[in-house]
């Protein structure tokens, strides 16, 4: 996306110095710089890209925003705030084209959401999102700039780490719709409680224009302060007609669907998306057409065969609701099923009881059934602990190599493992462990 001075300048209130014409694009690495570009300099805890603008301009750059008075580049851009700018960059853009925006928040199933949504949507829209989960501010800025200019529906994902970081993101993107997937345990060690957190999710409809999508949930109805319309939906309105692997049917409020991929959770996922899609005129046929398209992404429920293994790798992050979810979903439709568990990260002073937790609820569900744990990790650990309590059983492991070597030596091919953890965990390893077995052996 190109700009002018003139609307550079409109948009930052920056302070000029020098001359130059035509029309740029913002580039904040200059790694990836291109001849013609404009250089935005980003500032974080350990780096700061105002060191490199003599680089940017060396590698093409015409010029450089900045904030110290030490750039020596001819022509210049002078704002208090760097970041400020680029957000202040990316919501001129966002009102100069004026989609139609929709804001995705939720402690987890938003990534996924965003996706379903997008399907949904792009059966009558010509339509953008963010890319991957590049959902902080940067990601944002990332995701308005690269749409193209017909976009008429803009979705956005909304990460949070704190308070007061959706409300920064939803300032400038002034969404239209907002959609909250739910609240759970995710980062409570960083906000002190559901509460909190659900304080936090809600922040994302201080600027929302139009309407609210949000699950059914008594704490997003007591902080969701917003006068505007609202809409609630819930598993419980939902009545599911077959679940196997890799397909779900279920009708909601009188119509069928179908998803291929299975999970109650991602058929609540799939219900914001219904709702949305016939608030922006989508037909029940197209609707029903775009939730059939979907496909996970990566570490989201991926399948895989590696080695006579098949092997669903759910482990892009993990929080309680979503692993007693996902894990859940797994027991119920793979016959001997092999289930992988690591740590959770981010659960703060009480997470050894929300790992025990989820070896209860586990345990408690399942109880009778036959099914192998493995669990990798300090954390993980009291999950086995408990489901050993019911009598299942349990194998831990301090890391990834031990667990592939286990694999190796004790599992036949032919069998499902599920593998869910906190991205920490880096469980892509196991999988790259089992596609190279004869190096694993000699670890």
């Amino acid at each position: 996306m190109r700009f002018t001075v003139e609307e550079l300048k409109k948009a930052t209130n920056a302070e000029i110095t020098g001359e130059t014409e035509g029309n740029f694009e913002i580039s904040t690495d200059t790694r990836t710089i291109k001849n013609g570009d404009l250089y935005l300099p980003l500032k974080g805890a350990n780096f700061d890209g105002e060191n490199f603008c003599d680089k940017a301009i060396e590698a093409g750059a015409v010029g450089c925003f900045y904030t110290k008075d030490d750039c020596h580049a001819s022509f210049k851009l002078k704002v208090a705030d760097t970041l400020t700018a680029y957000l202040e960059i990316a919501n001129y853009a966002r009102k100069k084209f004026n989609p139609v925006v929709v804001g995705i928040t939720g402690s987890s199933g938003k990534t996924t959401t965003k996706e379903l949504v997008y399907s949904v949507l792009s059966e009558k829209f010509k339509t953008h999102k963010t890319y991957s989960n590049h959902n902080n501010e940067i990601g944002f800025c990332q995701t308005v700039l690269s749409m193209p200019e017909d976009t008429e529906v803009l979705i956005v994902e909304m990460g949070m780490r704190g308070k007061g970081e959706i409300e920064l993101i939803t300032k400038y993107a002034e969404p239209d719709y907002a959609i909250i997937t739910n609240v759970g345990s995710a980062h409570i060690g960083r906000l002190g409680s559901l509460d909190n957190i659900a304080k936090a999710k809600c922040e994302i409809i201080k600027y929302l224009k139009n309407t609210l999508i949000a699950n059914d949930n008594e704490r997003i109805k007591k902080f969701a302060d917003f006068g505007g319309k609202k809409i609630f939906y819930s598993l419980n309105d939902v009545e599911i007609i077959e679940k196997r692997s890799g397909y779900s049917k279920f009708i909601y409020k009188n119509k069928e669907y179908l998803l291929n991929v299975e999970g109650d959770y991602n058929i609540e996922n799939s219900l914001s998306a219904i709702e949305l899609g016939y608030k922006l005129g989508l037909s029940y046929d197209e609707i029903r057409q775009g939730l059939e398209k979907y496909r996970p992404i990566e570490k989201r429920w991926e399948i895989q065969e590696v080695d006579g293994y098949k092997i669903i790798n759910d482990s892009y992050n993990a929080n309680p609701e979503s692993m007693k979810a996902s894990v859940s979903t797994f027991i119920e439709l793979y016959p001997n099923p092999v289930v992988i568990l690591g740590n959770m990260g981010e659960l703060g002073e009480n997470e050894i009881e929300f790992h025990r937790e989820v070896g209860d609820f586990i345990g408690k569900k399942f109880k009778g059934k036959h099914v192998l744990f493995l669990t990798v990790g300090n954390l993980a650990k009291y999950i086995g602990d408990e489901l050993s309590k019911y009598g299942f059983e349990v194998k831990h492991f301090d890391n990834n190599i031990e667990t592939s070597r286990y694999i190796l030596a004790n599992l036949h091919a032919g069998i499902t493992i599920f593998l869910k953890a906190s991205r920490a965990m880096k469980f892509e390893e196991i999988i790259e462990n089992l596609k190279n077995k004869t190096e694993t052996d000699n670890l």
